[in-house]
């Protein structure tokens, strides 16, 4: 698959909330994900540890209240995209959430995203 191809694939399967086909599909074995520096894993490698951190993630909300995805923004073998969610967190309570999500490919996979947001 192109660039293009898989961002397209990944807004697409965002959108539907379909993260398992995300990281069967899309991800290489060996990918790395950042996160801003003090959020509950700065850093993971693998997708097992990216597995992890996705259950963390989900254990840490009470009540979800939706979520929208932007389209992609493709250069070479990077894109990037926006995302909001609106959820209600355990001990935190309700936050909305505004990203910017950047990925690197390599050879038809993923090997690389990076979450920028505030804090």
């Amino acid at each position: 698959m192109t660039t293009q191809e898989i961002a397209t694939r990944l807004v697409d399967l965002c959108r539907k909330g379909d993260y398992k086909t995300i990281y069967s599909e899309l991800y290489a074995p060996h990918c790395v994900s950042i996160e801003p520096k003090g959020a509950q894993m700065e850093r993971c490698e693998g997708l097992e540890a990216m597995a992890e951190k996705g259950k963390k993630w989900n254990e840490s909300i009470e009540e979800f209240h939706g979520s929208s995805v932007g389209d992609p923004i493709v250069g070479d073998n990077h894109f990037c995209m926006t995302m909001m969610m609106d959820a209600t967190f355990k001990g935190i309570g309700r936050e909305k959430m505004n990203e910017l999500c950047m990925y690197e490919v390599k050879d038809g996979k993923i090997v690389k995203e990076q979450f920028f947001y505030n804090l």
